[in-house]
């Protein structure tokens, strides 16, 4: 072709709606040099048959601003390109048939509400009003989102791909990318069927074939396409217009009016994934085989729940593949295998309501080489290089599928695709009774059943079934001494002669310091932001060892490996399925492993914050003195080989000293008490240290980190007006209700923050949390601690508002007695 180009700024790969997004949003902030390849005609994959549903809110409050943004960009594509759209903002209830399921609508509103998203909690009769046509027999209540709309996909799709050509872009269809160009670690550019493109970015935005698109050059982008169902009824009298999107998740429907037709859709428990072996080469706008029988219990509940329905004719019975990834979230980013390689796959079945969100923020992620706002949530290194493993796929998106419409209860674990990564403790654990949660594909002991008590997740918002056991292992952890599977944290080994120099660049914190000393850190970007935290060990004059969380690992290992110079002697190595460890925490942990060592562990000869090696039974093993549980404890990190060995030991002495053993939810419980931040939750990569009152972990003095230049000058400016706090609930008795995350914070009547994290603190009798609170402009601008004890605190949760206090100490051992005993 004459006017096929041979270079480009950015080549995507793909034509559905979230491909057109990116080119749309990369000339809109000036990238004009954009090229996009389909290989058949745009939206001909998955984006033709989507329902068209734009809802808004998420499970968290930046997923929650994307999906916000896309439905604003609709309101007023068709207005700047000239491309009719569909688009209205019809609103959309949910409606609950539980008290359980309420619960969950209201704390979402309560986050909603807390950045300013527009909510309304709807009684069985204005469901009534505002959706006639429903039986509220037994329904509890709802909510109202009148923002939320529907759209036509293609025609969206088109006003995207319209708005990017009016500004420079150039699309074509029917031009398939054989191959990525990669050298060097880099894309490069793409080879299509009329010619190479060499490019600075490269973008897969393939949809269902992004999977084996990444593996061709060894990209790690886990998804499985699952057959999706929904029919369209045949005009029907008596359908009043401009219905709102109805979503009613304990039958799994959702409900869209359109010119007197109903769709309805459904995301059913047991799905069926699809394509595992493959796509086929001439997929374009395919429907799969209609399964009637597996949708009939959908269409029984929807029946029941509109009796308009008996009367109607089907006029369209659909089934299309969308993708679905492990986790339910989308895949977005620079790929951590390769540089200049970008994502935005993976949708689950959340495409169109987020397309406009993806689109921005990717554009803005290209420019400037890093994300405009935390997005850990998708970002694609959250991902393990298993997860892509077809089987797994597949077995696990028979359950994915359904679980956005499933009950999302806290501390929620799958069931499907389990058993996958064990530790070497798995087997002695099990038979203690462990009861297994999932993280990253890590088996690891939630908490542990008593004998008679069965091993199963009683969910709820409030006091859950494990709510006393948990509080047993606190407990135990705070008076004898408990034992925690910590195999699953990340260890990466550090060494060659510019070990120290690479390191002391990439830590906030000093890391040339005495063999055997452990330092606690974070790795900032150049804005400030945290991208980890985790600690480092000097282990010899060339050595050091890493060690970060387990959800973390491959992203905290791309980090640590692009930011080690082509030229320096230093190399890094994941070791952390050869090195398990344990926590053995509490008062008497000391006692127990000086009998089992018979070295000297006082604070004079083992202080805190130190590794040493020591002989424990036949082993050796390194021993660091540190703890995210706030007691005096030790990690304890064995070769693999060795690791049963150990165990054995310790729980056979153990017996003497009281030892308990503990599972995540004690563990998580015991740091929220002691204020230990988590990455992901309480800190990320738009919080900096000085924000999350870290500061203690940055070394001021050093002349060169990366981020230093910003953390310099936001000190430079003293107090800052956002600040990480500690929050605990006025009422501590038996319905004192449960924080987890994003609920608001009030100060004095007036919203100032939200939580990050909460727990039940059973080691002090209170529901605590913790969260950033903002000192507006007015206050003068500095979150003071006298500004902080000043204020009369609430925390709304589920709608209704508890008093609370905010403080800037850890709510458990403020000063760290315990610790350093």
């Amino acid at each position: 072709m004459a006017d096929f180009p041979n270079r480009a700024e950015v080549v995507i790969i793909g034509g559905g709606i979230a491909a057109c997004s990116i080119a749309y949003h990369l000339t809109k902030i000036g990238i004009t040099d954009v090229v996009l390849c389909e290989r058949k005609q745009l939206t001909c994959g998955t984006t033709w048959h989507a329902a068209g549903l734009v809802g808004q809110l998420r499970a968290t409050r930046n997923m929650t601003e994307l999906a916000k943004y896309t439905s604003e960009l609709f309101a007023g594509l068709e207005a700047e390109t000239g491309q009719a759209t569909g688009f209205k903002q019809n609103g959309s209830i949910s409606v609950a048939k539980t008290q359980a399921r309420f619960e969950e609508f209201l704390r979402g509103a309560s986050m909603g509400k807390s950045f300013g998203l527009e909510v309304e909690v709807l009684s069985v009769d204005d469901i009534k009003r505002l959706y006639p046509l429903v039986d509220t027999t037994d329904i509890v209540g709802g909510v109202l989102l009148p923002k939320d709309g529907q759209t036509n996909p293609i025609d969206t799709t088109q006003a995207l791909a319209k708005g990017a050509k009016m500004r420079g872009a150039k699309i074509f269809e029917q031009t398939k990318v054989e191959r990525i160009l990669v050298e060097g670690g880099r894309a490069v550019g793409v080879l299509t069927d009329k010619g190479e493109i060499r490019a600075k970015t490269v973008v897969i935005a393939g949809g269902m074939w992004s999977r084996d698109l990444g593996a061709s050059v060894g990209v790690n982008l886990p998804l499985h396409a699952a057959e999706h169902f929904y029919i369209v009824t045949e005009p029907m009298d008596g359908v009043p217009a401009n219905l709102p999107v109805m979503r009613i998740p304990d039958e799994y429907a959702y409900y869209k009016e359109d010119a007197g037709k109903i769709l309805l859709g459904a995301f059913e428990p047991n799905a069926k994934p699809w394509g595992m072996n493959g796509i086929p080469e001439n997929f374009e706008f395919d429907t799969l085989p209609e399964d009637i029988e597996h949708f009939e219990p959908v269409l029984e509940f929807a029946m029941e729940r509109l009796p308009i329905l008996q009367q109607a004719g089907i006029q369209l019975f659909f089934n299309g593949p969308e993708s679905f990834t492990p986790d339910d979230r989308y895949l977005l980013g620079e790929t951590p295998e390769v540089r200049d390689l970008f994502v935005a796959c993976g949708f689950n079945s959340i495409g169109i309501q987020s397309s406009g969100g993806v689109g921005k923020v990717l554009a803005d992620w290209i420019r400037d080489r890093h994300p405009p706002m935390d997005l850990a949530d998708v970002d694609v290194r959250r991902m393990a290089r298993f997860q892509n493993n077809k089987t797994y796929l597949r077995d696990r998106t028979t359950e994915t599928l359904g679980l956005l419409y499933a009950m999302h209860w806290p501390n929620f674990q799958t069931t499907s695709a389990r058993g996958v990564r064990r530790t070497p403790f798995h087997d002695r654990l099990d038979a203690s009774r462990a009861v297994w949660g999932e993280t990253a594909g890590w088996e690891r002991p939630m908490w542990f059943a008593p004998d008679g008590v069965a091993r199963e997740f009683d969910y709820s918002y409030g006091r859950p079934g494990w709510f006393e056991h948990v509080g047993a292992e606190c407990r135990a952890t705070r008076d004898a001494v408990a034992l925690y599977d910590q195999s699953s944290f990340a260890k990466f080994r550090v060494e060659g002669r510019d070990a120290c120099a690479v390191l002391n660049r990439i830590c906030a914190n000093q890391v040339d310091v005495a063999p055997g000393k452990m330092v606690y850190t974070q790795w900032c970007n150049e804005r400030g932001g945290i991208e980890a935290d985790l600690t480092v060990t000097r282990l010899s004059e060339t050595e050091y060892m890493v060690v970060t969380a387990g959800a973390a690992q491959v992203r905290d290992f791309a980090w640590l490996k692009r930011h080690i110079p082509e030229d320096a002697h230093c190399i890094a190595t994941d070791i952390t399925s050869g090195l398990p460890m344990l926590g053995l925490m509490g008062p008497n942990s000391r006692a127990l492993l000086e009998k089992l060592t018979g070295a000297d562990l006082s604070n004079e000869a083992f202080p805190f914050g130190t590794m040493q090696d020591l002989e424990l039974g036949y082993a050796k093993i390194k021993a660091g003195r540190i703890t995210y549980v706030g007691e005096l404890g030790w990690e304890l990190y064995i070769p693999a080989e060795f690791a049963a060995h150990v165990y054995d030991r310790l729980v056979e002495a153990g017996t003497e000293f009281g030892l308990t053993h503990a599972g995540y939810f004690a563990l998580n419980v015991c740091r929220t008490e002691k204020g230990f931040r988590h990455w992901g939750h309480d800190i990320a990569e738009e919080d900096s240290p000085v924000q999350a009152g870290l500061g203690f972990a940055v070394a001021w003095d050093k002349p060169d980190f990366i981020g230093r230049a910003a953390l310099v000058a936001q000190k430079k400016q003293g107090i800052p007006a956002r600040r990480m706090v500690q929050i605990v609930l006025d009422d501590d008795g038996d319905t004192a209700p449960m924080m987890f995350h994003e609920e608001p914070i009030y100060r004095n009547g007036t919203i100032v923050g939200s939580t990050t994290s909460g727990a039940w603190g059973h080691r002090i009798g209170k529901s605590i949390g913790m969260g950033y609170i903002t000192c507006p402009d007015g206050d003068g601008g500095k979150a003071t601690k006298d500004w902080i004890d000043s204020g009369s605190y609430e925390v709304e949760i589920a709608w209704k508002r508890y008093p609370a206090k905010a403080q800037l100490a850890p709510l458990y051992d403020p000063k760290a007695d315990r610790v350093k005993v």
